[in-house]
């Protein structure tokens, strides 16, 4: 028996009541235990995760964190913009879901990079 409309619920529950935060500018020496720490001083955090590079596994500047709690995502999003940490500058905002890319420009490319399945990318460098 299958049943749509708990898939449709359990959508709405996930990505309505779990709070997105999406975190740039980050010092490359900051983890993900320094981002839950931060964060962790507004409410619960479920989540937080640098974005590293895959080759160098250096932190590319940026990364996600989850909050089960609108209110103390929103207060944490309000209170760390903008504020200096390690010397840098919080850019803070709730994070947007990828948009599907339809160019369909995924796979190789000859000399230009190539990309992955995921649209197209390009070469290297961008961080």
């Amino acid at each position: 028996m299958d049943f749509p409309y708990l898939q449709v619920i359990l959508f709405h529950f996930i990505n309505f009541t779990i709070m997105n935060i999406y975190v740039a500018n980050l010092h490359y020496r900051l983890n993900d235990e320094d981002l839950h720490q931060i964060f962790s001083e507004f409410g619960e955090v479920t989540s937080a995760k640098v974005i590293k590079d895959h080759e160098t596994g250096r932190s590319r500047g940026f990364g996600f964190v989850e909050m089960p709690n609108q209110e103390e995502g929103a207060k944490a999003m309000e209170s760390l913009n903008g504020n200096t940490i390690e010397g840098k500058q919080l850019m803070v905002n709730e994070a947007r879901p990828k948009q599907p890319n339809n160019n369909f420009r995924g796979g190789g490319g000859g000399n230009r990079g190539g990309g992955g399945g995921y649209g197209g990318g390009g070469g290297r460098g961008r961080y």
